[in-house]
């Protein structure tokens, strides 16, 4: 988490920095309007330039993968980004139209304009002429955009939806960089903000174009034939396993991939569930959670092509640092098994040394698909701990201490529900564990 919290701390005290220098804070003193033309410029700034990076990051580049910690952190980022640029729009706009209904109703005066200098740069001229459609164009999509952008961040909304609607924030963002480019002070073309705000608004724009087009990690996209389907009844889960037709580059156990089954539905993340062999064969175990995961299989048939976009993620079990450390606890709450069952399958070919313990918490057990785990378990010499909620009650860090005495020379890794991986890592930092050694799948996605 620290990588995306100074990513999106550093890019706000840039944004910041760099407006500050361009446009210094009331330099007319405490005049109101003086003070407006402030706010609007730079919440203005701020909002772009988050936008525009969100939307440089829907692109899913793979080579921001290290520096973000994997996919799922670059897509909390993205999330935080919008919502950023949510407020920061908001606040634009009551600013402009704020003011405009104040000075309606008689609460403001609007002062005279004194003679303003004679325009000679002719792209400044163009501009000018261009502010009424700019400003109209902008209110217009500030509306587009805050819609959408709740829409997304609602997650009873179908995802299905989700999908088609979530692409027509590009529109908007378009919209946006065209009332951006006309209102932005001219004077700031010439200095670092003007530049740096105009390259972020070009890669916003590039990237826009790629979601538009349907392009979006185009070039990581494979073909696939599905050869297996296991419908697990007990815990609604489904195997698919999958035999590529096109190149599949491989994979590290603990990654994920898009995969599209149906284009009206689009493509959903799903981690994958077996080691690579290089025989152009993996599987995916999928919970049937929400509306359209649960029809799946009523929906698949063996036979049936989908199209697999990845490898993404970096929930890799590497020691980042700790390599000295030999042994390791892994935790998997419910459907958050999978990433663990893939590595299972890699040590059962390549072991690499270390004690390993894998704690499986399940509320909806399957015999058949717990004796499966077993069986990975033992070919991979990792010792398994399953516990059924109804039974064996709520598994915490004080029952994994007790079962693994030396805890505290392991590094930890979760995947499962948010709010449980953050009760643990809040449960083992306070016992001593640093929090570098405790490794979390952000596997939310919306």
């Amino acid at each position: 988490m620290k990588h995306i919290q100074f990513a999106y701390a550093g890019l706000l005290l840039l944004l910041s920095l760099l407006w500050w220098l361009a446009d210094p804070l009331l330099p007319n003193g405490y005049e109101y309007f003086a003070l407006r033309t402030v706010a609007i410029n730079y919440t203005g700034v701020i909002g772009m330039g988050v936008m525009s990076v969100g939307m440089i990051l829907a692109l899913r580049p793979v080579r921001i993968e290290p520096l973000l910690d994997g996919l799922d952190k670059t897509y909390r980022l993205h999330k935080w980004l919008g919502i950023t640029g949510l407020v920061f729009s908001v606040v634009h706009w009551l600013w402009a139209q704020g003011t405009k209904w104040a000075v309606g109703w008689g609460w403001l005066v609007k002062p005279e304009r004194g003679p303003r200098p004679e325009l000679t740069d002719p792209v400044e001229i163009f501009f000018r002429a261009q502010r009424g459609l700019a400003e109209s164009v902008g209110e217009w999509a500030f509306y587009a955009a805050v819609a959408l952008i709740v829409i997304a961040l609602v997650k009873r909304f179908p995802y299905r939806l989700f999908f088609k609607t979530h692409r027509l924030l590009a529109l908007a963002y378009l919209a946006l960089v065209f009332h951006s480019v006309v209102l932005t002070p001219f004077g700031y073309w010439t200095l670092p903000m003007g530049v740096v705000l105009a390259l972020l608004m070009a890669g916003g724009s590039v990237a826009a174009v790629v979601s538009l087009t349907g392009r979006v990690g185009h070039r990581r996209k494979a073909v696939g034939e599905i050869e297996e389907l296991v419908n697990f009844a007990d815990n609604r889960v489904l195997k698919v396993a999958i035999r590529f037709k096109d190149r599949w580059p491989g994979h590290e156990a603990g990654q994920f991939a898009f995969v599209t089954f149906s284009t009206d539905e689009g493509a959903h993340p799903f981690t994958i569930s077996s080691g690579w062999q290089g025989d152009g064969r993996l599987f995916f175990l999928i919970k049937g959670i929400g509306d359209y995961t649960a029809r799946l299989p009523e929906l698949l048939r063996v036979g049936d092509l989908v199209t697999v976009e990845g490898p993404y993620g970096r929930f890799d079990f590497a020691n980042a640092g700790a390599s000295d450390k030999r042994r390791q606890i892994w935790v998997g709450g419910g459907i958050g098994i999978t990433p663990f069952i893939a590595r299972m399958k890699a040590l059962a070919v390549m072991p690499d040394g270390r004690e390993v313990d894998l704690f499986y918490s399940t509320a909806e057990p399957d015999d058949e698909f717990i004796q499966r785990l077993q069986r990975d378990a033992q070919a991979a010499g990792v010792k398994l701990h399953v516990l059924v909620s109804a039974r064996d009650g709520r598994l915490d860090v004080a029952r994994i201490c007790e079962t693994v005495p030396g805890w505290a020379e392991a590094d930890v890794w979760f995947c499962g529900p948010g709010g449980f991986g953050q009760a643990l890592r809040e449960g083992f930092v306070a016992r001593g564990l640093a929090a570098k050694d405790f490794h979390q799948e952000l596997f939310d996605m919306r």
